[in-house]
């Protein structure tokens, strides 16, 4: 494996990312506005085209693209649903997983599909999409995404308790505890969802207090309390659809949901409301406007970063202070037609990828860093041409995750708190962290199943079946430091890191539940010691939690669907929660 260079990225770069991975979905998207192209992220085996391989963006060689290649299976092999989570989905399209393939410090890497049921991929503006085509033939037929029969998995019936925020919570009325072994865990509460349309809706974010846990879903907002699922406070109606929300929740426990304004072609996502996530209380409200021509408010993003809220539009965006509602600033074009594309935060960060140079020789993305406060630009980096930035998988430290179409290549790299490049991967290695889709923006921070801490990068290991393992990069040299298994023959996926240790999330099998297992960080043993063992009576209502939003804290484990798909044959799950 050829090593990366040695000196310094060359001017007008920082390195060569390597290509977002698939995503697994779990609705039927739409026909594809154009013919299914891979993706990046999506690393596969190498590629069928037989070409030499192409140098990097510093002289590195890049394997062949792996484009035309069937799918590989997902990592439970099956096609994906509104999940165990991972990102959110978006309307009519199907779930995509974005996956780092082996990365190595600006070179090129093969592609690896880890989603399940993917027989193409969609571009759109520089992002994969994953889809999948009704029999194999293509022949125009429209693109699906379903799940098939797992015969390895088993447990009750969904249940039926309501997720209108009527239901009766700890009661328990489909016995889901009824079957329970010594040793594991409760179901301690059990949600199903509102009604959606045909369509399918979105169910995005998740945000757990230490009283509550919220879920948006379609047009509402439920609030039920940890311990029991009881209903915290009566749902939030809002008039339209919701389109948007804060992937996070600020210090003072409070969101932003934004909402459509209409329901024609033309309707925007550009209204907003802030909520208190404890008593459900809603706070102020705002408009966002349109930027310039092409830069509506069509589709927004929201990043929270301290006390501030940015709304970000194709082509720029605005700031508001998240406790007012006040706008702060605007970020809009600058330099040499460079547009905000994308931004990301932390407590401390707000990060910006721009679009520069569209269409024309020097077209390429440029990393800023912002003050929060007042907008003003800490520092710029622009990265070589030809490559996009796809994701960031921690802001504090900034770890970024990037690909190059042209050479069907990837790249994971990490930048200091002055923007200057420190380090790329260096593990020949095919990832699969789950990352939902990026339709109409970047979606910088919507990975789960990938975790950082102060010096290390956690990534998982793509199997499609047997154990996988989670590997622990340095973000100093980007070289493995040491790896751990799977405890079971299912994938493990990292979750968080707290206290030292990391926390992952082991898949159910057919006969035990998930679990939920540390692992030491430092030291020299890197052992899994379980947490949580999820009963093995509702392993089968776990796993149709596939490819949605997990969350670990206090010592309870939340499952929620991202993605609706308005079927009308049962009711779908929203929420579940598990815990001693």
């Amino acid at each position: 494996m050829t090593q990366p260079p040695s000196q310094p990225p060359e001017p007008g770069g920082f390195g060569a990312p390597q290509q977002p991975p698939a995503q697994g979905g779990f609705g039927a998207p739409p026909p594809p506005a154009q013919p299914p192209q891979p993706g990046p992220g999506h690393p596969q085996q190498p590629g069928p085209y037989g070409q030499p391989q192409q140098a990097g963006p510093y002289g590195q060689p890049s394997p062949a693209a792996p484009y035309g290649q069937p799918p590989q299976p997902g990592p439970y092999g099956q096609p994906p649903q509104p999940g165990y989570g991972y990102p959110p989905q978006y309307p009519g399209t199907p779930g995509g997983t974005p996956q780092p393939g082996g990365g190595g410090p600006f070179r090129g890497k093969p592609w690896v599909i880890v989603a399940a049921a993917v027989a193409g991929l969609l571009v759109v503006g520089g992002t994969v999409y994953a889809v999948t085509s009704g029999g194999g033939g293509g022949g125009g037929e429209k693109p699906v995404a379903h799940r098939s029969a797992d015969p390895k998995v088993s447990g009750s019936a969904d249940p039926v308790d309501p997720g209108d925020g009527s239901g009766d919570g700890g009661a328990d009325p489909d016995d889901l505890n009824a079957g329970r072994k010594p040793g594991e865990a409760k179901v301690l509460w059990y949600k199903s969802a509102p009604d959606a349309p045909a369509s399918g809706a979105d169910a995005p974010g998740m945000w757990i207090t230490r009283k509550t846990a919220v879920k948006a879903a379609y047009k509402q907002l439920f609030g039920y309390r940890v311990a029991d699922g009881e209903p915290a406070w009566t749902p939030i109606a809002f008039p339209q659809k919701i389109c948007a929300v804060t992937p996070v929740q600020s210090a003072g426990g409070k969101v932003v949901v934004a909402s459509m304004n209409g329901t024609s072609d033309r309707a925007k996502c550009n209204q907003l409301q802030e909520v208190d996530l404890d008593t459900g209380r809603k706070g102020w409200t705002a408009t966002v406007a349109d930027g310039g021509l092409f830069d509506s408010a069509l589709s927004i993003e929201l990043t929270v970063s301290g006390k501030t809220l940015m709304v970000g539009r194709s082509q720029s965006g605005t700031a508001y202070d998240l406790a007012s509602g006040h706008k702060l600033y605007d970020k809009k074009e600058y330099g040499a037609s460079c547009f905000p594309s994308g931004f990301a935060g932390s407590t401390n960060r707000l990060v910006e990828v721009a679009s520069c140079g569209a269409g024309g020789g020097n077209q390429h993305d440029e990393i800023s860093e912002l003050d929060p406060a007042t907008g003003h630009v800490r520092w710029t980096r622009p990265v070589k041409k030809g490559w996009s930035v796809q994701r960031t998988y921690s802001v504090d430290p900034l770890v970024v995750y990037m690909t190059n179409e042209d050479k069907k290549a990837w790249n994971i790299s990490t930048l200091d708190a002055k923007g200057a490049f420190r380090s790329e991967v260096k593990v020949d290695e095919k990832f699969a962290p789950q990352c939902g889709w990026a339709l109409l923006a970047r979606d910088l921070q919507g990975c789960q199943g990938v975790a950082v801490d102060a010096n290390t990068l956690y990534l998982p290991t793509d199997k499609n079946s047997g154990a996988n393992e989670i590997v622990a990069i340095s973000l100093a040299d980007g070289k493995a430091k040491w790896r751990v298994k799977s405890p079971t023959d299912e994938s493990m996926y990292p979750v968080e890191t707290e206290g030292g240790t990391l926390v992952a999330y082991v898949r159910p099998s057919y006969d035990s539940g998930g679990q939920v297992v540390s692992v030491p960080t430092t030291g020299s043993a890197h052992t899994a010691t379980r947490l949580l063992q999820n009963p093995q009576h509702t392993a089968g209502i776990e796993d149709g939690f596939y490819d949605g939003a997990v969350a670990w804290v206090d010592g309870r484990f939340y499952l929620s669907s991202t993605r609706l798909t308005g079927s009308d044959d049962a009711k779908e799950k929203l929420m579940m929660a598990f815990g001693n």
